[in-house]
């Protein structure tokens, strides 16, 4: 599959991003990478592959996570105490999209 600088501005402008010509080709390429490797892995014969939850542990008896352990959670005055920033009881941060 290959993927045009047209589809890559498109996608860019759905997530509000501005590309330089130089990072537009950048991400054709890249992108256009990415889809071929895809399309490599969509060719292997998965038939005789077992399916599994996890790639890393296919059992619980090789898994190496621990067991979830419940515990008190953070009090919300505590969180707050640790706000660089804060008001009305909640974070405040920099504003960080313009519309």
């Amino acid at each position: 599959m290959k993927i045009t600088e047209q589809e890559v501005r498109h996608v860019a402008a759905l997530a509000h991003l501005e590309l330089s010509g130089e990072e537009l080709h950048r991400m054709t390429r890249e992108l256009d990478e990415i889809l071929a490797h895809m399309d490599r892995l969509r060719e292997l014969d998965t038939d005789s592959v077992e399916p599994m939850a996890q790639v890393l542990f296919p059992g619980a008896e090789n898994s190496t996570l621990r067991e979830d352990e419940p515990r008190e959670p953070l009090t919300h005055d505590d969180a707050m105490a640790n706000a660089p920033a804060a008001g009305a009881g909640h974070f405040k941060v920099p504003r960080v999209i313009e519309r």
